[in-house]
């Protein structure tokens, strides 16, 4: 199998990565929930991989991350915790339905909702934010980077913006987390939400939230926490706060791995392979007959202008076929379809086609890179 659907999970996954799962099942109990060796072990764990997190997304302690089972749970948590009936909150086209579903629930609920626009080749104009600034606006909650084109949102812009207003900034990065440089601090983000099962290597059922010092979240979730058990509420200290249950300290382990690799290859290593993939790819296709590739691509550098992720689609062949195809004639697995992102689609003027995406992996390979470039070009031709 050639596989390019690394925006969906990454794979194959790393060998600390199965080693960590393999011990943790071997050895771990249930964190918080004793004194024996088990449960200790798991807390070690999980508290490792805390200062992990802490370490590359630059947070002030391990106590700011909070663990949920994929960045979508993480989203609901910052989202459902932070916004009332009232409020005020600005998002864009570019994001996924974990970002759009939550918001239109709570417009139903009161809160009210502004949705910038994106321009047809998939970007959003950084002024946008200044413009749909409002007395009640609480927060801005955006994409780091589009899931389908692979652009790079405009972060700094949307930072100032929330800055200059005293809002708050909730920045989905499912797509940059263990690919793009990210510093909590520096880039005035309130809070991160991420995956742990696509750039981070982790295993699936893994992500999580990193929350600033002093950021409020009500529990999506209350219940069971090892601790304050007589008290009728959930306890206020983070990271316990939002971490009603038990944890998924298995898969939590197996992200601790991932991390762990991630630190001696370096993320930017990680990152400049697969980029320089995705390009290459970019340039093999573009000038394709019938072939459309959409987002915007730099003339220069692409570095922290894109991830590794390229949409196309073949003349008016419908995307689920060429994907079909793909698979069947060479064993190349991409994602076709809509992606989650139904207003990005409508901007780029392909909700009735979808589009067919690559996206690449520092695992993959030149010749791999040749025979998707070789197998769009016998589609299209």
């Amino acid at each position: 199998m050639i596989y390019f659907d690394n925006a969906a999970t990454s794979f194959p996954k790393p060998k600390e990565v199965e080693e960590a799962l393999v011990s943790a099942i071997r050895t771990i109990g249930n964190a918080s929930r004793g004194a024996h060796a088990g449960a200790l072990t798991s807390d070690r764990v999980i508290f490792h991989t805390r200062q992990q997190l802490r370490d590359l997304f630059h947070a002030e302690s391990p106590a700011d991350i909070a663990f949920c089972q994929n960045d979508t749970q993480a989203l609901n948590t910052a989202l459902f915790g932070l916004l009332s009936p009232g409020d005020h909150v600005i998002t864009t086209a570019c994001e996924h339905n974990s970002v759009l579903r939550p918001l239109y629930r709570l417009e139903k609920a009161g809160v009210e909702l502004t949705i910038l626009p994106a321009d047809p080749d998939g970007t959003v104009d950084p002024e946008l934010f200044e413009y749909a600034v409002q007395w009640n606006t609480k927060l801005i909650v955006m994409t780091h980077a589009s899931n389908l084109t692979g652009n790079v949102m405009p972060l700094t812009a949307a930072a100032e913006c929330a800055g200059k207003h005293h809002l708050l900034l909730v920045l989905d990065a499912a797509q940059t987390a263990g690919l793009l440089p990210i510093d909590v601090g520096a880039q005035g983000i309130d809070v991160l939400t991420f995956s742990g099962h696509k750039g981070l290597l982790g295993p699936q059922g893994t992500g999580g939230l990193v929350v600033r010092e002093g950021v409020e979240i009500r529990p999506l979730m209350t219940g069971g926490t090892g601790v304050q058990s007589f008290s009728k509420e959930q306890p206020q200290q983070m990271p316990t706060r939002l971490e009603a249950g038990t944890q998924n300290g298995h898969g939590i382990a197996g992200l601790s791995g991932g991390l762990t690799y991630l630190s001696k290859v370096g993320t930017d290593a990680v990152y400049e392979k697969a980029l320089g993939l995705s390009r290459y790819f970019y340039e093999g296709v573009v000038r394709i007959p019938n072939v459309k590739v959409y987002g915007s691509f730099p003339e220069g550098d692409w570095t922290g202008q894109r991830v590794p992720t390229i949409a196309l689609n073949i003349g008016d062949m419908n995307s689920s076929d060429v994907a079909d195809l793909l698979w069947t004639e060479r064993h190349i697995a991409v994602r076709a379809g809509a992606h989650c992102a139904p207003l990005m689609h409508e901007a780029l003027g392909t909700a009735k086609s979808g589009a067919v995406r690559f996206s690449f992996s520092h695992y993959n390979t030149k010749e791999e890179v040749d025979a998707a470039i070789e197998e769009i070009r016998s589609i299209a031709c």
